[in-house]
């Protein structure tokens, strides 16, 4: 259920025109709560409201701040105005009051600061890599300083800027790098919405025609495959024996030719309107929906629109 907590996230954030680093301390503070505490799929959302809340009146422009009915509104009226109150106060309290925290945008700005580097498009780029990461599991517990080296690294690469000398790489950082570029081919789609608007240069577009250019390099690179019956027939000219690897037959209607077939991810309905810089700008977000997995299946078979909204209790 992360990655659609994570998609309402987005257009929150974007809708209120929210600091980069207010969105990071929000995940930040939403995946601290939730290692501390028990949360029920229908309190989900709210959880991610009221870190998205927090972090907007710990670091943001007052007057930017999402207002309680706002966020009751977007949520469909699931939850009442009191709830946001309560969950906001519980998250609070299981922290213990520290809200602060070194955001990987925080480590971004120092980076660029220290190579003296002001190239907006680049510092957008790694914005991008570092909200794609946050969609995995896999780098929950990464560090953000290490995030953000990785990330700048890869978007210079992308963007082809010069290399910068910052320092002896540890193995933290080389295996990062390499876990980043294995999720850069499919990002959501609410998130590319967001970074293929011109106030954040493109970023998305750029990515994408070069995770194309890749794709295609790497085509042309690889060996021809031959046609079926090619060994075959060279076998039987040079009467020679090829031996195949027996594969066992398999009933299961799920096996095709030997091979499991993998499952069938649902896409939901991420179609977003897009108007000058803002993609938000005099329309409304729509209205979120948060699914509810079958039995213990966080990816059921059936299309997005078949969920249901939780009903507050």
């Amino acid at each position: 259920m992360r990655p659609y907590l994570l998609d309402f996230l987005v257009e929150a954030h974007t809708f209120f025109q929210l600091l980069p680093e207010t969105m990071f301390l929000a995940i930040n503070l939403l995946d601290r709560y939730c290692s501390r505490r028990v949360v029920y799929k229908r309190h989900y959302q709210l959880v991610g409201c009221a870190a998205l809340l927090i972090a907007a009146k710990y670091g943001d422009r007052k007057d930017r701040v999402p207002l309680i009915r706002e966020l009751k509104t977007m949520c469909c009226m699931l939850y009442d105005e009191e709830m946001f109150t309560q969950m906001e106060w519980h998250v609070l309290n299981t922290l213990d009051w520290v809200i602060g925290h070194p955001t990987v945008d925080s480590f971004i700005q120092l980076a660029l600061s220290a190579a003296a580097d002001d190239d907006v498009e680049l510092e957008r780029m790694a914005w991008y890599i570092c909200e794609i990461a946050v969609y995995q599991r896999e780098f929950v517990s990464t560090k953000p300083s290490v995030l953000a080296r990785s990330s700048l690294a890869l978007s210079r690469a992308i963007l082809r800027r010069r290399e910068i000398s910052d320092g002896v790489w540890g193995d933290d950082e080389k295996v990062t790098l390499v876990a980043l570029t294995n999720y850069l081919h499919q990002p959501s789609e609410v998130l590319a919405k967001k970074y293929s608007s011109p106030y954040m240069s493109g970023v998305s577009v750029v990515l994408e025609e070069f995770m194309a250019q890749q794709e295609a390099f790497a085509r042309r690179s690889s060996p021809p495959t031959p046609p079926n019956g090619f060994y075959q027939h060279k076998a039987v000219e040079n009467k020679d024996y090829i031996y195949s690897t027996p594969q066992k037959s398999s009933s299961n209607p799920a096996m095709v030719n030997g091979y499991i077939t993998p499952p069938i991810t649902p896409e939901g309905d991420y179609n977003l309107t897009m108007a000058g810089g803002n993609p938000y700008q005099g329309h409304v977000p729509r209205c979120p929906v948060t699914p509810t997995p079958a039995g213990n299946n966080l990816y059921p078979h059936h299309q997005p629109s078949q969920y249901q909204h939780y009903q507050p209790i």
